[in-house]
């Protein structure tokens, strides 16, 4: 399959975003002052160590959490003046999630909860099962598909949330950690499967880790330290 022509348009766009946490008196800045212009394609890498603001900034990006202060836009649509109705409605179609923490549905299956997004999305249930059934091969979880989360190892969960976040084909996704909990080999599986959906299919990709290989991966690194951003490094 032929790689599509990369836009020159932003994915995603933050200006001067701050986000500060307040609790029993104390603020915490969490991310100061970060602007960045990530482009369409792009396979970009959060990195720093742990309350670097990576994971806040990654949740900024995705209208998760709402900045005190900037901007921030995906495909040209400002996060900060949508209701959390559009919010939804945006990241639905638009953006898919890999949580440090999986965020599975317990009553579901391994499969339904892969399905999920595609069940709101309206996409028919052969389609969806043919979908996920392909991830799933490719993730190297097939035959847990009627599984639910409790009988899952970490590391398989961790695999059923990365089917769930990529089953839509969504322009942007953004992954907290992917890797964690996965063997090498699980690990390497997972990065061939982001970067061929990045390669094949145009998918930009940003994910916060301390995982190496994934920064070795990655054809931009941006280091995080006390919330600021000290580097920026393009690998094209």
């Amino acid at each position: 399959m032929t790689a599509p022509a990369q836009s020159t348009a932003p994915a995603v766009r933050t200006a001067d975003v701050w986000k500060i946490f307040s609790h029993d008196g104390l603020s915490v800045e969490a991310v100061r002052g970060v602007s960045l212009e990530i482009t369409t394609g792009e396979f970009v890498v959060l990195a720093g160590p742990s309350g670097s603001g990576k994971t806040t900034l990654l949740n900024m990006l995705g209208g998760l959490t709402r900045p005190t202060r900037g901007g921030v836009w995906i495909d040209g649509n400002d996060l900060t003046a949508m209701s959390e109705r559009a919010l939804a409605e945006l990241r639905l179609h638009r953006v898919g999630f890999v949580f440090q923490a999986y965020n599975l549905l317990p009553v579901l299956t391994a499969l339904e909860n892969a399905e999920f997004s595609l069940l709101l999305q309206g996409v028919g249930p052969d389609e969806r099962r043919t979908r996920v059934t392909r991830l799933f091969e490719q993730l190297g979880i097939a035959g847990l598909e009627d599984r639910r989360p409790g009988k899952l190892s970490g590391g398989q969960q961790q695999r059923v949330a990365v089917a769930r976040a990529v089953a839509g084909a969504p322009a942007l996704v953004l992954a907290d950690e992917p890797t964690a909990n996965l063997d090498s080999a699980s690990s390497g599986a997972l990065l061939d499967l982001m970067a061929k959906l990045n390669h094949e299919l145009g998918t930009t990709f940003v994910f916060a880790t301390h995982d190496m290989e994934l920064m070795q991966r990655a054809r931009r690194l941006i280091r995080l330290v006390d919330g600021r951003v000290v580097e920026d490094e393009r690998r094209d």
